[in-house]
C-alpha cells in the first residue's frame, strides 16, 4: 500500500476498506454513521473523483457539515489496490455497483468530476433507478468535436497545472517542493490506471450521448468558464442530451472549478438540497 503523505479528504473523514472482487477498495465517509439521526440521515452522496488525487478534498467539508460524504478512490488510484484487468469505463461501473451493494446503499446522489463524471453518467444510465439527483462537474465521457477537449495523456507536466487551473496559485500547496519520490509514484500509477481507460479513446464514450436519456432525474453540471481540458462549450452538449438538467457556469475558474470558485461547491449544495 502506498504510504501516502498528503491529506485525503477533510477532517473528520474516516477510512475504511472493502474488498470487492479481489481489489481492494479504500472509502472516506464523513460524519455520523447512518441511525443516528439529523442529516446525516438523508441519503449519501457519493463523490467519485478525477483521474489524479494529489489536490485533496478539502472542497467536500461544507457538504460533509450537512451530508453523509462517501468517497471512493477508484482502484488503481490513490490508497485502494490495483486492478490491471480494468481497462473499459464498464469495469469502473460494474465495480461501483458492487461496492454500493457492499455498503448497504439503497439510494444515492452522485457527484463525479471530470474522470468521474464519466464514470457517474455511466452509473446512471446503467441503472437508473438508484441515483436520486446527480452532479457532473467538467465531466469527461462524451465526445465533442469542437472545440475538442485537450488529451490530458500528452500535456507536458510542465504545462499540465495551466490546463488545471485557471490561477495556479492555488496548486502551490499541493504540489511538492522539491523531488518527492512518493508524490512522482502516485502520479505516475495513476496516469498508467486512467490510461487503460483512455488511451485508445481519450475523448470518451461515443455511445454515451445516445443513452444519456435514460437520465430522468434532475442533474446538474457545473464548469469552470476558463476550463481548458474540458471546454465549457461541452457542457451545451450534454444539457442536449439530458432530459433535466442545467448548467452552472463559474467564472475566473478552469477544469479544477471545485478547488477555484467556492461558488461552485455552494450552486451543488443548494441542488441537492
Amino acid at each position: 500500500m502506498l504510504n501516502k503523505p498528503y491529506v485525503a479528504a477533510p477532517e473528520g473523514f474516516q477510512p475504511s476498506e472493502y474488498d470487492i472482487s479481489g481489489v481492494r477498495t479504500v472509502v472516506y465517509q464523513s460524519g455520523r454513521a447512518p441511525g443516528q439521526g439529523g442529516a446525516q440521515d438523508a441519503r449519501p452522496l457519493v463523490f467519485l473523483h478525477g483521474a489524479g488525487t494529489f489536490t485533496g478534498f478539502d472542497f467536500l467539508a461544507d457538504l460533509a457539515a450537512e451530508r453523509r460524504v462517501i468517497v471512493p478512490y477508484h482502484p488503481g488510484f490513490g490508497e485502494s489496490g490495483d486492478d490491471p484487468d480494468i481497462d473499459d469505463i464498464n469495469d469502473y461501473v460494474l465495480h461501483y455497483l458492487e461496492l454500493f451493494d457492499a455498503m448497504g446503499l439503497a439510494e444515492i446522489d452522485l457527484v463525479g468530476f471530470s474522470f468521474g463524471g464519466w464514470i457517474a453518467a455511466e452509473l446512471g444510465v446503467s441503472r437508473p433507478s438508484l441515483f436520486a439527483r446527480i452532479v457532473l462537474v467538467a465531466p469527461s465521457g462524451l465526445p465533442v468535436a469542437e472545440p475538442p477537449a485537450a488529451d490530458v495523456m500528452t500535456i507536458p507536466a510542465a504545462d499540465l497545472p495551466g490546463y488545471l487551473a485557471h490561477d495556479t496559485s492555488i496548486l502551490e500547496n499541493k504540489l511538492p517542493k522539491a523531488h518527492d519520490v512518493d508524490f512522482l509514484t502516485l502520479g505516475y500509477r495513476e496516469r498508467v490506471a486512467a490510461a487503460r481507460v483512455v488511451w485508445d479513446r481519450p475523448m470518451g464514450n461515443r455511445k454515451l450521448g445516445r443513452r444519456l436519456g435514460r437520465l430522468s432525474q434532475p442533474v446538474l453540471l457545473v464548469w469552470g468558464k476558463e476550463d481548458r481540458i474540458r471546454p465549457v462549450e461541452h457542457g451545451d452538449a450534454w444539457l442536449d442530451r439530458l432530459s433535466d438538467a442545467r448548467l452552472e457556469v463559474l467564472p475566473n475558474a478552469g477544469h479544477l472549478v471545485l478547488d477555484e470558485a467556492p461558488g461552485a461547491i455552494q450552486s451543488i449544495a443548494a441542488f441537492l438540497r
